[in-house]
């Protein structure tokens, strides 16, 4: 069972270095080191979590629930997104809710490699990727459309 572990974390990883390498590329607060070690982190929380007391998990007096690590895990990942949220007062903007969104969803993706869900973990990588490429490729259309209204 240890190599299948050895598995979760290391697809968790891959999935958030895929994520992080896209932020990296465009110049985000949180890159590829901070998504990688996110997803990393969430995914050994969750085997350790699950499987790292099973001897002591299977005592009569004793009652294990392993979805407590996990929950933790999202508050500990609220924390963090919120150290990249930033409001400058003088533009009146706020800033870093897309990098907060996306390691709170690398979180969840690690999570879900650690506990074994290769295809769902996958799934939402993709969908991550795509929403943040589709997101970038109409602000880019809006802003040459608005550019050219305004001349």
């Amino acid at each position: 069972m240890t190599w299948e572990f050895v598995l979760r974390i290391f697809v968790a990883a891959l999935l958030g270095g895929a994520i992080g390498l896209e932020r990296e590329y465009r110049a985000k607060e949180a890159g590829l080191r901070t998504h990688f070690l996110v997803a990393l982190g969430s995914a050994l929380f969750m085997v350790v979590s699950a499987y790292g007391f099973e001897g002591a998990m299977h005592t009569p007096e004793h009652r294990w629930d392993v979805s407590r690590v996990a929950a933790q895990v999202v508050s500990g990942i609220g924390f963090i997104g919120a150290g990249t949220i930033i409001f400058h007062k003088s533009e009146n903007v706020v800033r870093g809710l897309t990098t907060a969104a996306g390691l709170w969803v690398t979180a969840a993706i690690g999570l879900a490699c650690g506990g074994g869900m290769y295809i769902l973990s996958i799934a939402s990588t993709f969908l991550v990727l795509v929403g943040l490429e589709a997101f970038n490729f109409i602000l880019r259309k809006f802003d040459r459309h608005r550019g050219a209204n305004n001349i």
